[in-house]
């Protein structure tokens, strides 16, 4: 079984969980295209870097969500990237959450220039499950649905959202797990 990306829930309200995500990393590529073809584009070369295409020709347990944001989703300050490119328009991030005992320093370095290593550091986070389809109005509405709800508990955004993909393409998208998670700045 594919291991899931740890969380503690601290709250659940009707439409959404309050967690808490420990410090973890990513291993992420910026990709130019739209939003359904983002997690296709980025999928080969971060595939490549946990299954040995890496300095130390070993391979990585694949894990899940696979997480995506958009150019104005950038790391919430804090975060220790190991790479300075801002993302351009038009660009997505990907990225694959690495296992939750690897640390940034024992990863091995990707052989793929385009994949970056980055330590994230605890999050608060909001987060709202759904299914269906991998596209960029549904991605949407279900944003303007957490936010809704978040501003109607009370609670402050702290960060920009971010499409968590949890099954592999040939689910059914009437079964696929998806999340859209918005960081807090309190609880």
């Amino acid at each position: 079984m594919t291991e899931q990306q740890r969380y503690d829930v601290v709250r659940t309200t009707p439409g959404f969980e309050v967690r808490r995500y420990p410090a973890h990393v990513v291993a992420e590529i910026e990709v130019e295209g739209s939003f359904e073809s983002a997690g296709n584009q980025a999928f080969r070369p971060l595939v490549s870097y946990i299954s040995g295409q890496n300095d130390a020709s070993r391979g990585i347990a694949m894990t899940a969500p696979v997480i995506q944001r958009g150019q104005d989703e950038i790391p919430a300050p804090g975060d220790v990237v190991s790479t300075t490119a801002e993302v351009a328009p038009g660009r997505y991030v990907v990225s694959f959450v690495m296992p939750g005992d690897a640390t940034i320093e024992e990863l091995p370095t990707p052989r793929d220039a385009r994949v970056a290593l980055r330590a994230v550091p605890e999050q608060v986070a909001a987060a709202a499950r759904f299914s269906g389809r991998w596209s960029s109005s549904t991605y949407r509405l279900q944003v303007t649905r957490l936010l809704r709800s978040l501003e109607d508990a009370g609670l402050e955004v702290a960060g920009s959202p971010r499409f968590a993909r949890f099954d592999p393409p040939w689910m059914p998208w009437f079964r696929r797990r998806n999340e859209v998670v918005v960081p807090l700045r309190s609880i």
